[in-house]
C-alpha cells in the first residue's frame, strides 16, 4: 500500500486535453483529477503530468549484457543496469526484445537468451526492477531453430508477445541487396568474397524455413496467449500473410502501402521513436512522421534509445505536427491498449498511477525529473 499523493500546479495531459490542476494518489491508483488550485500537495511549478510511457520493443537490454565486443556482464546486473535507464527514461512498463533463432549477426547463444528470461521472470517476482518487465520474443523464422528454441521459453509467464522477422537478404527491411550489404559486410567485416557466401546461405536459409516456421510459430502463439507481430512488412502480400496468421500489430512497416494495409486491416502500426527524432529510418525506408501524417501510425517504440520515446512525443508537439495529448498517445494509452494491458496508459480516475514529471525547455530535449509506478517513486 501506498501513502497518499497529491500533486499541484501541474499541467495534465488527458486523453484529449491539458488541463492545469491536481492529481491525488491512493493505494496505487489515481483517486482524482481536478483543475485550478489546490493549497495541499506538492507544488509541481507547471512541469508536464504525463502517463508512464508503455515500451512494447526494445532491443537495449542487450547492449548492458555485452558492452562490448566479446565482454559478457553479470546478467542480473545488467538486467538492473537496464531497468534503471528504462525508468529514468519514463518507461514504467517495458516489453523486453530477446532473440529467437539466432542467424549468424550475433555473439549471442540460445542458452544465454534462455537464461535472461529466466533473470527478467525472477527479479520481477522478487520485486527488484523500477518497471513492470515483461518479455518480447523476437523470432528469427528463417533459422531452423527458431521453434525449438521458442519451446523452450513457452513456460515463463513473462512471455506475451513474439514478433515473426526475417532478416535474410531480399526480404522485408532488406528488399534491396545493396541496403543488407551496407549493413551487414561493414557489421561483420567481410570481403566480397565472403559476404557472397554469407548472403547465399541466408537466402537458402529463408527460402527453407521462413514460411513453415512462421506458421508453426503463430499457432502456438495462439495456443498460449501471446500476441503476434509482424515486422518489416513491404508488400500487400505481407500484410495478407500477417492478417492470415491472425497478427494483431505491425512492427516497422517499411512502406507507406503495407502500413495503411495494415491499420485497414485492423493491425495496431508500430514505427520506432528514433526514426521520428531522426528525421528519418537509418535503413532508407519509410519516415514515421510520413505515416502519422497518412493516419497510419498507431504506436512508438523506443527501439535501441530508451528516453527516444518521450523525447519523440513532445518533438511531434513542439513542430506541431500533432498535439501533445495525440502524441503522448502514441507511448502510453495505443502501446498499452495493444499489448491488453486496460489498467495503465492514460491519466483516469481509477488507472494505474503510473505516472511522469516532465520538465519542458525550449529549444532542449525535455527533462524527466520523477517517475512513479503504482503510486510508488522508481525514479
Amino acid at each position: 500500500m501506498t501513502p497518499e499523493l497529491i500533486f499541484t500546479n501541474a499541467r495534465i495531459v488527458l486523453a484529449d486535453e491539458i488541463i492545469e490542476g491536481n492529481l491525488k494518489i491512493q493505494d496505487g491508483i489515481i483517486a482524482d483529477i481536478s483543475s485550478g488550485s489546490c493549497r495541499a500537495g506538492e507544488d509541481w511549478d507547471g512541469d508536464v503530468l504525463i502517463p508512464g510511457c508503455v515500451e512494447l520493443h526494445t532491443d537495449h537490454l542487450e547492449t548492458h549484457l555485452q558492452p562490448r565486443p566479446k565482454v559478457r556482464w553479470n546478467m542480473d546486473a545488467a538486467l538492473q543496469a537496464h531497468d534503471g535507464q528504462i525508468a529514468t527514461s519514463g518507461i514504467t512498463t517495458v516489453f523486453d526484445a530477446l532473440r529467437v533463432g539466432l542467424e549468424g549477426d550475433t555473439e549471442f547463444g540460445s542458452r544465454e537468451m534462455s537464461a535472461m528470461a529466466d533473470a527478467i521472470a525472477s527479479a520481477s517476482a522478487d520485486g527488484r526492477l523500477r518497471a513492470e518487465h515483461f518479455i518480447h520474443l523476437r523470432c528469427e523464422v528463417s533459422v531452423s531453430d527458431v521453434v525449438d528454441h521458442f519451446d523452450h521459453l513457452r513456460g515463463n509467464e513473462r512471455v506475451r508477445l513474439a514478433s515473426l522477422m526475417d532478416h535474410a537478404p531480399g526480404q522485408r527491411q532488406f528488399v534491396s541487396l545493396e541496403a543488407y550489404r551496407v549493413y551487414y559486410q561493414g557489421k561483420k567485416k567481410l570481403s566480397d568474397i565472403e559476404f557472397a557466401a554469407y548472403s547465399e546461405r541466408r537466402i537458402a536459409e529463408s527460402t527453407a524455413n521462413s514460411g513453415r516456421n512462421r506458421q508453426l510459430l503463430a499457432d502456438r502463439c495462439h495456443m498460449d496467449g501471446i500476441a503476434i507481430a509482424s515486422h518489416d512488412d513491404a508488400t500487400r502480400e505481407h500484410v495478407e500473410e500477417s492478417v492470415s496468421l491472425g497478427v494483431a500489430l505491425a512492427e516497422f512497416p517499411t512502406t507507406i502501402e503495407a502500413a495503411t494495409l495494415s491499420r485497414e486491416a485492423g493491425l495496431h502500426v508500430l514505427m520506432g521513436a528514433p526514426n521520428i527524432v531522426r528525421g528519418g529510418s537509418h535503413s532508407g525506408n519509410v519516415s514515421a512522421i510520413d505515416l502519422l501524417h497518412a493516419g497510419a501510425l498507431d504506436i512508438l517504440s523506443s527501439d535501441y534509445v530508451p528516453f527516444s520515446l518521450v523525447q519523440a512525443a513532445f518533438l511531434l508537439a513542439e513542430r506541431a505536427h500533432v498535439s501533445l495529448p495525440h502524441a503522448i498517445r502514441l507511448i502510453t494509452a495505443n502501446p498499452a491498449d495493444a499489448a491488453g494491458l486496460s489498467d495503465r496508459g492514460r491519466i483516469e480516475i481509477g488507472r494505474r498511477a503510473d505516472l511522469v514529471r516532465v520538465q519542458t525547455s525550449n529549444g532542449r530535449p525535455p527533462r524527466v525529473r520523477s517517475v512513479w509506478r503504482e503510486g510508488g517513486r522508481v525514479a
